[in-house]
């Protein structure tokens, strides 16, 4: 056995918990995994887990081990990266992670231009409106729109985006256009439980904040169905702007409270803490910032 694939294995294990899931992270078998970590073991002549029939936990000698290894791993993997992609250009796999909404209408796009650019690389992109958990799942980047609290991971800001409010022409039409967005409590509004204030709705002026509660009888969990019901006059919609773009470049919708500015929002490239980025995960994050800086489209109407 290589002591190196010894320490993979060990590593893979030790952060998703079980022999399984380590080698469905590795791509090998779960016997292998397991092969590699036993041997490991007899090389250091110290158990580094405690095996029961459900699960493996860290002995003393494994969360030592595990401390100072995966940081040497990556920097290990970053300079054979670097010799080869010196050659012959960026190779081997990115795994992403991204909100289902972002990923469809902007992010695939972006990765294929980056893909382009890059023909000898893989990208791997999961959409999921749950954040996933980097390290168990082996995911190298993850775009989160919001604030991340995640202490085990680093945060690198994007961009900002802005929250919109619009309503269809209709709508208006019949409940008159707000003026101040304590008029928002009066109207009906689709809410969307994805947001982390779904039931407060938040806007600026001139640097004063104001708060708005607001109901609505349509709650859904999809930024594209809340459209949609705003889109049928079924209420005032309060999304992401590249979510209505479209919409509100041809008048399908329209911006209510002129003069106010939606809730911005923060679009972040997240990557566990600890980690040496490969050159290839750095480079794809320049380019997504450089890229999110001319999408006008994402910041959302002045």
């Amino acid at each position: 056995m290589d002591t190196l694939d010894g320490i993979r294995a060990f590593v893979a294990t030790a952060q998703t918990g079980s022999f399984t899931a380590a080698a469905d992270q590795l791509g090998i078998s779960n016997r292998l995994t397991s092969k590699y970590v036993g041997a490991l073991e007899a090389r250091l002549g110290t158990r580094l887990f405690q095996r029961t029939t459900r699960k493996v936990g860290l002995t003393p000698a494994g969360e030592e081990l595990l401390a100072r290894v995966p940081a040497l791993l990556d920097e290990f993997d970053d300079v054979l990266t670097c010799v080869s992609e010196g050659a012959q250009g960026h190779v081997g796999t990115i795994r992403i992670s991204a909100p289902v909404t972002f990923g469809e209408i902007y992010l695939a796009d972006m990765l294929g231009r980056f893909a382009a650019l890059h023909p000898n690389l893989n990208l791997d992109m999961r959409l999921s409106d749950a954040h996933a958990d980097l390290a168990a799942e082996g995911i190298d980047l993850a775009f989160r729109i919001g604030e991340t609290r995640t202490l085990s991971v680093k945060t690198r800001k994007l961009c900002t985006m802005q929250i919109v409010a619009a309503a269809a022409p209709d709508l208006l039409a019949r409940h008159g256009m707000p003026q101040h967005p304590e008029d928002l409590a009066k109207l009906p509004c689709i809410i969307d439980t994805n947001l982390r204030d779904q039931l407060v709705w938040r806007f600026s002026r001139n640097g004063e904040a104001y708060h708005v509660k607001v109901e609505g009888r349509m709650k859904v969990n999809s930024a594209p169905a809340a459209r949609a019901l705003g889109l049928a006059g079924h209420g005032v919609v309060y999304s992401l702007a590249p979510v209505l773009a479209q919409d509100l470049a041809e008048g399908r919708l329209v911006p209510v409270l002129e003069g106010y500015t939606g809730h911005p929002v923060p679009v972040s490239a997240v990557y566990l803490e600890g980690r040496v980025l490969p050159r290839k995960v750095r480079d794809l994050i320049d380019f997504a910032q450089a890229d999110m800086r001319n999408a006008t489209f994402l910041a959302g109407p002045k």
